[in-house]
């Protein structure tokens, strides 16, 4: 069988993985590629094969650089199924559609505002793509295998890292393949520790973090005092975060931090109604996270909710401190933006990310440290503190992908790191190779391997 990294080799988006057994074609995820201009430029160049020409795509979780490419392949023919735990499916009605819905409008301004570079300014996929791909969603349940023709059985395993995130599982006959989609933590704040893994012929690893440890700083504890400093000068706090996973671990954060008088009793605002419906999911999907009752209410009641433009554009005229949670986590889109114009130039105001910010990114610049930022085809300038929580991380770091793979029974004939940048995916490899004795390698993009299964 051929293997075809098509996405996501020597970088940590786009992940999709193409298998072909000759008679069938298997799309391991279906993600868009983000950060530098050259890797989204891929997200516009033809797919490797003709997306008529896929029968299935195995989804292993929402977020988009997993599944944010899909709207397109259906957009360009394919009609098949798109195989999801029901968590996914959710998630991925309101991620999909918020980044149609965030193109469209980000096409319109470029338009409205004669910035865009290629006129008129097109979206990657509409509203209308969108709904095409959602409607070929079909449910899985966690540990069951599905029949994908050929004698491949398929099954999707708990991966913590979001809710209804899986690592999957390909079996024909005697031999087996693994993908491991985004491996969780095992003392995640929220979710549950990733399954054991029992073995695998081949092994396609994510390898985010493979090249350092989370940090041990208290995620809460940063949090708590950046609000405190920031509220004492009279400044607002801006958290860029996702809106599905970090936004709710914030929430939860800022809710311990105020029932112990940690930090004092500010407005705090949830300014995406993509976090907002997320949220709500944490209710209906209580066993597949470590919350109980009371901790989801305090953590899905501490911020008031923004529920249109105009009610986002008055924070702008705030006049006391608060917390301004909004989306993007990677401020790459979305009404972060527009808070980023209004807080960055203010020393009074602090911009915290939490989370991974991938190269490219106007995250990665500002941790960076940069002094301007450019957004919406203008220069700003940047004079608020700049600062990141990493522990808040819901990727496995590298001692935690180590200890996850020794639990194996079966080690891997071979082993591919992908979803990492070079670095990390490097380092990734030679401690596998060194500690475990197994072959790993790290595939080029588009890159093809054949492999037994």
């Amino acid at each position: 069988m051929k293997l075809t990294f098509a996405g996501a080799a020597g970088t940590v988006t786009g992940s999709r993985y193409l298998l072909d057994t000759g008679e069938r074609r298997i799309l391991l995820d279906c993600g868009l590629f983000q950060g530098y201009k050259q890797l989204r430029l891929r997200n516009w160049a033809r797919f490797p094969v003709s997306p008529r020409r896929i029968d299935s795509v195995v989804l292993s979780h929402a977020h988009l650089d997993h599944s944010g490419y899909l709207p397109a392949l259906v957009r360009d023919g394919f009609r098949g199924p798109i195989y999801a735990t029901e968590a996914t499916r959710e998630l991925c009605q309101i991620l999909l559609r918020d980044s149609a819905h965030l193109q469209e409008d980000e096409a319109r301004f470029a338009n409205k505002h004669g910035f865009a570079k290629h006129a008129p300014a097109e979206p990657l996929y509409t509203m209308a793509d969108a709904e095409r791909a959602l409607r070929l969603f079909k449910v899985v349940d966690f540990d069951r295998e599905f029949d994908l023709g050929e004698e491949l059985e398929c099954s999707l395993h708990p991966a913590g890292h979001l809710l209804g995130a899986a690592y999957v599982k390909l079996r024909r006959r005697r031999h087996s393949l693994v993908f491991s989609g985004d491996i969780g933590r095992p003392n995640d704040t929220i979710m549950r520790a990733p399954a054991a893994l029992e073995g695998a012929d081949t092994l396609i690893l994510e390898s985010t973090y493979g090249d350092r440890k989370h940090a041990e700083d208290d995620g809460e504890e940063t949090i708590g005092r950046v609000i405190r400093e920031t509220a004492a000068r009279g400044g607002t706090v801006l958290i860029p975060s996702f809106a599905v996973g970090r936004a709710q671990t914030v929430m939860l954060a800022i809710s311990r931090l105020k029932q112990r008088g940690e930090i004092p009793d500010l407005p705090v605002f949830l300014d995406s109604p993509m976090a907002t419906d997320a949220t709500a999911l944490y209710r209906k999907f209580r066993t597949l996270h470590r919350l109980t009752v009371a901790e989801c209410r305090a953590m899905c009641s501490v911020a008031r909710i923004v529920n249109g433009v105009e009610e986002s554009k008055s924070l702008a005229q705030l006049r006391v401190p608060a917390v301004i949670i909004a989306a993007s986590g990677m401020a790459t889109g979305g009404r972060v933006l527009h808070h980023l114009k209004n807080i960055a130039p203010d020393p009074r105001n602090h911009v915290l990310f939490v989370g991974y910010q991938a190269g490219g990114t106007r995250g990665a610049h500002l941790v960076g440290g940069a002094r301007e930022v450019k957004i919406h085809g203008a220069w700003h300038e940047v004079r608020a503190d700049v600062s990141q929580v990493d522990s808040y991380s819901a990727h496995a770091d590298a001692d935690e992908l180590m200890d996850w793979l020794r639990g194996m029974r079966k080690a891997p004939s071979q082993v591919y790191l992908c979803h990492g940048e070079p670095e990390a995916a490097d380092t990734l490899r030679q401690r596998i190779e060194e500690q475990l004795g197994w072959p790993a390698r790290v595939p080029e993009h588009l890159e093809s391997v054949e492999i037994a299964l």
